[in-house]
């Protein structure tokens, strides 16, 4: 069975963004003063096949775990669905 996990990874909230606050200070620059605190992350997608979605998230967490976040320094949550 096929399954698309999104994993979502951001900086953890301690850890400084400097590319959103440059994002924030281009904006305000622009005239947009209603934004503020911007934070700057990255959507991973992957199709996996697995034989169930338990597998799927297991595998995908290990993935993110190890690979696709580095634990210092980010968080990141996932969203696994079928495909049919």
């Amino acid at each position: 069975m096929k399954f698309k996990a999104n994993v979502k990874v951001m900086l953890k909230p301690s850890v400084l963004d400097p590319q959103g606050a440059t994002l924030e200070r281009a904006l305000k620059s622009m005239g947009h003063d209603n934004v503020s605190s911007i934070r700057v992350g990255k959507l991973i997608e992957l199709v996996l096949e697995s034989p169930d979605a338990q597998e799927a998230a297991k595998a995908a967490n290990d993935w993110a775990d190890r690979l696709l976040a580095n634990p210092n320094m980010e968080n990141y949550s996932l969203t696994l669905e079928p495909l049919t």
